[in-house]
């Protein structure tokens, strides 16, 4: 068998943002994944979860290592990746009931997030949630000294990478109709927030905690 690529931080923050997914999957049966990296995520929610039918997607790069976990573990709810470069990519709109990405936000372009965005709000089935995972700026502060140092070598790295502003993350859901309802506290000084498509019993509504 090929060897499986193994990212340290999935299997480590894998348990915290799995117990929150429980609560927010908790009434949805097709869920995309955005940037899938190794894979790991993808198998292991899948299969805490066995009523979620899971769809993979990553640039052609990531494939080989997301089969390699999905045909590791023998799950068949798990679909093969799709290529989805959130820049100029498409998918069917209303085909899922939630949306899951980790760590992607602070590693693209700004233009590529307001994207991420777009895709997912295209994505979405009414009353749909998209939960998205990782480090973000509060209020313009960051909320620890690490983050701060963690986001200028970012910056260093590539310019247009960085840690988002949450509220410009709740603009970009705005326009595609997407509005925000929690944000959870998360271990290594990381959220993960909540955004939904309300259906029409829900328009108007707004829960942020």
């Amino acid at each position: 068998m090929t060897d499986r690529p193994f990212a340290e931080a999935a299997q480590r923050n894998a348990p915290a943002i799995l117990e929150v997914l429980r609560r927010e999957f908790r009434d949805a049966a097709d869920v995309l994944e955005i940037g899938s990296g190794t894979g790991q995520h993808a198998v292991t929610f899948a299969a805490a979860m066995p009523g979620l039918r899971w769809q993979t997607s990553d640039l052609d790069d990531n494939h080989a290592s997301i089969n390699a976990w999905i045909d590791s573990a023998g799950l068949d709810r798990v679909s093969p990746p799709i290529t989805l470069d959130v820049r100029s990519g498409e998918v069917e709109p209303a085909s899922f009931d939630a949306v899951f990405s980790a760590n992607t936000a602070h590693i693209m372009g700004i233009d590529a997030v307001r994207r991420m965005f777009s895709v997912v709000g295209d994505a979405l089935r009414a009353d749909g949630v998209f939960c998205l995972y990782g480090p973000f700026r509060i209020d313009g502060r960051f909320n620890t000294e690490s983050n701060d140092r963690f986001d200028a070598s970012l910056r260093h790295r590539d310019a247009a990478m960085g840690i988002r502003d949450l509220e410009t993350l709740d603009e970009f859901g705005a326009s595609r109709g997407l509005q925000r309802q929690r944000l959870y506290a998360m271990p290594s000084n990381n959220f993960l927030a909540v955004w939904m498509r309300p259906g029409p019993s829900r328009q108007g509504t707004n829960c942020r905690r």
